[in-house]
């Protein structure tokens, strides 16, 4: 097994636009030939959109792009401008009269960094398919607002953003972005440390968030408004939708092995897949790889990370 390039998956093109000062961005992952697909949504407070094409029993077999973005809800919109992109490209499900682009996407929760008013928007969406082979690990797309550890406000958490992770086995690829943006921490998992998270008041080491949770039963009605950690698995290998389904839900077992807390309430974690080859492997293999990438990628958004607006990055503190 050997690392690759994300970007080096065949039949699928990564492109992110953002708004620097403002904290927010998204990242479009283009399949032009189109892809099929599957989407596990474990978190309790997602935004979406076209979620149900996904479904075995929705008649359409492949999308064209997934859109990850920040903005919460509000960066929906910017799936609008994805569509404007691919159908000025011929690019969608035919239907006769037209060809219709089927654009998934999700949004994570970034208006508690840099400007609560700017949100990604469809000229946004265009510009991130115009930016299509720019892709970069850090504060960028759909990381540019990310931050994690905030079951205490802002004043302890911690910045992050966007990262990735592939490789290939043999002929098979599999890779992951995941945008990181958990209310809670995030630890190695292959060793259990804790890289990033919830930080003591004076900065001087990280807090357990769930030590934090575990002081009181009392209910907490506003977990700090919001947060999410999205994503995609991107595969060579060639399976349905149905198939890709079970492959989303295995692959959010990397979430579950570097996050803690995950899929609160607070938190609305998607994970999507795309096959977008024609290499035959076995599904059960390819879902478990395909958890190890994640886990991969969240380390990757965590150390390629800057710090901004008062929110540290990893590299800010010495001792983490």
């Amino acid at each position: 097994m050997i690392q690759i390039p994300v970007t080096s998956i065949a039949n699928l093109q990564i492109g992110q636009a953002q708004d620097a000062a403002a904290a927010t961005g998204c990242t479009v992952i283009l399949c032009p030939e189109g892809a099929a697909a599957g989407l596990d949504v474990r978190g309790g407070g997602p935004a979406s959109r076209e979620s149900e094409l996904l479904r075995p029993v929705a008649a359409a077999d492949k999308i064209h792009a997934v859109l990850l973005s920040g903005g919460s809800a509000f960066g929906l919109d910017a799936a609008a401008g994805v569509m404007r992109w691919l159908a000025e490209h011929d690019i969608g499900f035919d239907t006769g009269v037209a060809k219709v682009p089927l654009v998934c996407a999700s949004c994570l929760y970034d208006l508690t960094v840099g400007e609560s008013t700017v949100r990604p928007g469809p000229d946004m969406g265009y510009q991130a398919c115009e930016n299509a082979g720019n892709y970069q690990d850090g504060c960028f797309g759909a990381g540019t607002g990310a931050s994690v550890g905030k079951f205490r406000g802002m004043a302890q958490a911690m910045k992050t953003g966007i990262g990735s992770y592939a490789v290939r086995l043999g002929a098979l690829e599999v890779g992951a972005i995941v945008a990181v943006n958990a209310l809670g921490d995030v630890y190695d998992w292959r060793t259990g440390r804790q890289v990033a998270g919830m930080l003591a008041p004076d900065h001087s080491d990280f807090l357990s968030t769930e030590e934090e949770m575990f002081q009181s039963s009392k209910v907490v009605k506003n977990k700090f408004v919001g947060n999410t950690t999205i994503g995609a698995v991107m595969t060579n290998a060639c399976f349905d939708k149905t198939a890709m389904n079970k492959i989303a839900a295995m692959a959010q077992n990397g979430l579950v092995r570097a996050i803690r807390p995950v899929n609160t309430t607070a938190d609305g974690d998607s994970l999507y897949a795309l096959s977008v080859g024609s290499v035959e492997a076995d599904l059960d293999m390819v879902g478990t790889l395909a958890a190890q990438v994640v886990s991969e990628a969240i380390l990757r958004a965590v150390d390629s990370a800057t710090g901004r607006d008062g929110l540290p990055a990893r590299h800010d503190l010495p001792w983490a």
